[in-house]
């Protein structure tokens, strides 16, 4: 294969799998569309995030993971106790409307920092950001040849970068649409059920 068609391959690998409905797209999202922080360095964090998975994976950390299935385990607990808990908070902003459905700053916000942790928590406690960044696109990228390894990973960075600037800075657009409180309850009532399924997910795997 050429550089060219190995880059696009990776771009299209890692949006496939980036852009998929997760904790931590849904998050950027909502934060994104209410504007009550910075979203630049969230953002960044979340290229950079993704950036650090698939680079343990082109340079072989993946085999290390698939051998430490303890490890996994692990952080699947932790991963489904933060999502359930996560998932109530969204419900009961869903149940009472008051509470924190205001886009023009009234409503409680978290500071920048706040935000930053709770989006390392939606990618670092998640196994399947390592299983699929790490194992699975470090296995393609490996499949490419010691050459073109990392031109694969360049393509995948570059669907973080644009995944990750959309839902990042796009929100703005729906700020219309969710100055209505009723439209926050329906993407907070969404949030919840995908929060539980999520868990449930991480359990059955």
């Amino acid at each position: 294969m050429t550089a060219t068609s190995t880059l696009l391959m990776g771009v299209g690998m890692g949006l496939g799998l980036i852009a998929a409905v997760g904790a931590q797209n849904a998050y950027v999202l909502q934060r994104s569309i209410r504007g009550d922080v910075a979203m630049v360095p969230i953002v960044a964090f979340c290229v950079m995030s993704e950036a650090a998975l698939i680079l343990l994976g082109v340079a072989g950390v993946g085999v290390l993971i698939e051998s430490a299935p303890a490890a996994i385990t692990v952080m699947k607990w932790i991963g489904v106790v933060f999502l359930l808990a996560y998932g109530a908070f969204a419900a009961s902003r869903a149940i009472r409307p008051g509470d924190g459905l205001q886009v023009d700053g009234n409503a409680r916000v978290p500071s920048t920092l706040g935000a930053l942790a709770a989006c390392a928590a939606f990618t670092w406690l998640n196994p399947h950001a390592y299983l699929d960044c790490v194992v699975f696109l470090g296995t393609l990228a490996n499949q490419q040849g010691t050459d073109l390894r990392w031109v694969f990973a360049a393509g995948a960075f570059i669907a973080g970068v644009l995944w990750f600037s959309l839902i990042g800075f796009g929100g703005k657009a729906l700020r219309g649409l969710f100055a209505r409180p009723g439209a926050w309850r329906v993407l907070d009532a969404g949030i919840a059920v995908m929060m539980l399924v999520l868990a449930i997910g991480l359990v059955r795997g």
